[in-house]
């Protein structure tokens, strides 16, 4: 059958109006499992809000780290700042390594005192114990 410029234009409108197009659904499909999983874990950093602690004084923050010293246990710490999201970073976790008279060292990172919101001795989850 041969069309000519006009019949063709008028077939293609026709057919649109029937056609129902299912957008990014039909490409879904095409997704390799490694990207739908970095897709997920995106997704679910986004949405992952850490939430503010109290604020300490620094001689409760001083006691908490002398402790975590002496006893040579891991320490979780918030800091002051806030990301571009204003919500607060990750914890800081870990064992000290040293300190000097601006901060602590905790694994190969500086977390100077005056950005310390938070601090607590920190319980590692054994193997065993996850789920």
């Amino acid at each position: 059958m041969i069309y000519d410029e006009e019949s063709a234009t008028k077939l293609f409108l026709e057919a649109k109006k029937v056609y129902e197009d299912r957008n990014m659904l039909k490409w879904i499909g095409f997704y390799l499992s490694d990207q739908t999983a970095a897709i997920n874990k995106d997704v679910t950093e986004r949405s992952k809000v850490n939430n503010q602690k109290p604020l300490m004084q620094s001689e409760e923050i001083e006691k908490v780290l002398n402790e975590a010293r002496l006893k040579s246990k891991p320490v979780s710490v918030q800091l002051e700042a806030l990301n571009e999201n204003a919500q607060y970073y990750d914890d800081v976790i870990g064992m000290i390594r040293g300190y000097d008279e601006l901060g602590i060292y905790i694994g190969d990172q500086k977390v100077y005192y005056d950005e310390i919101r938070n601090v607590e001795v920190y319980n590692w989850k054994k193997w065993s114990e996850l789920k």
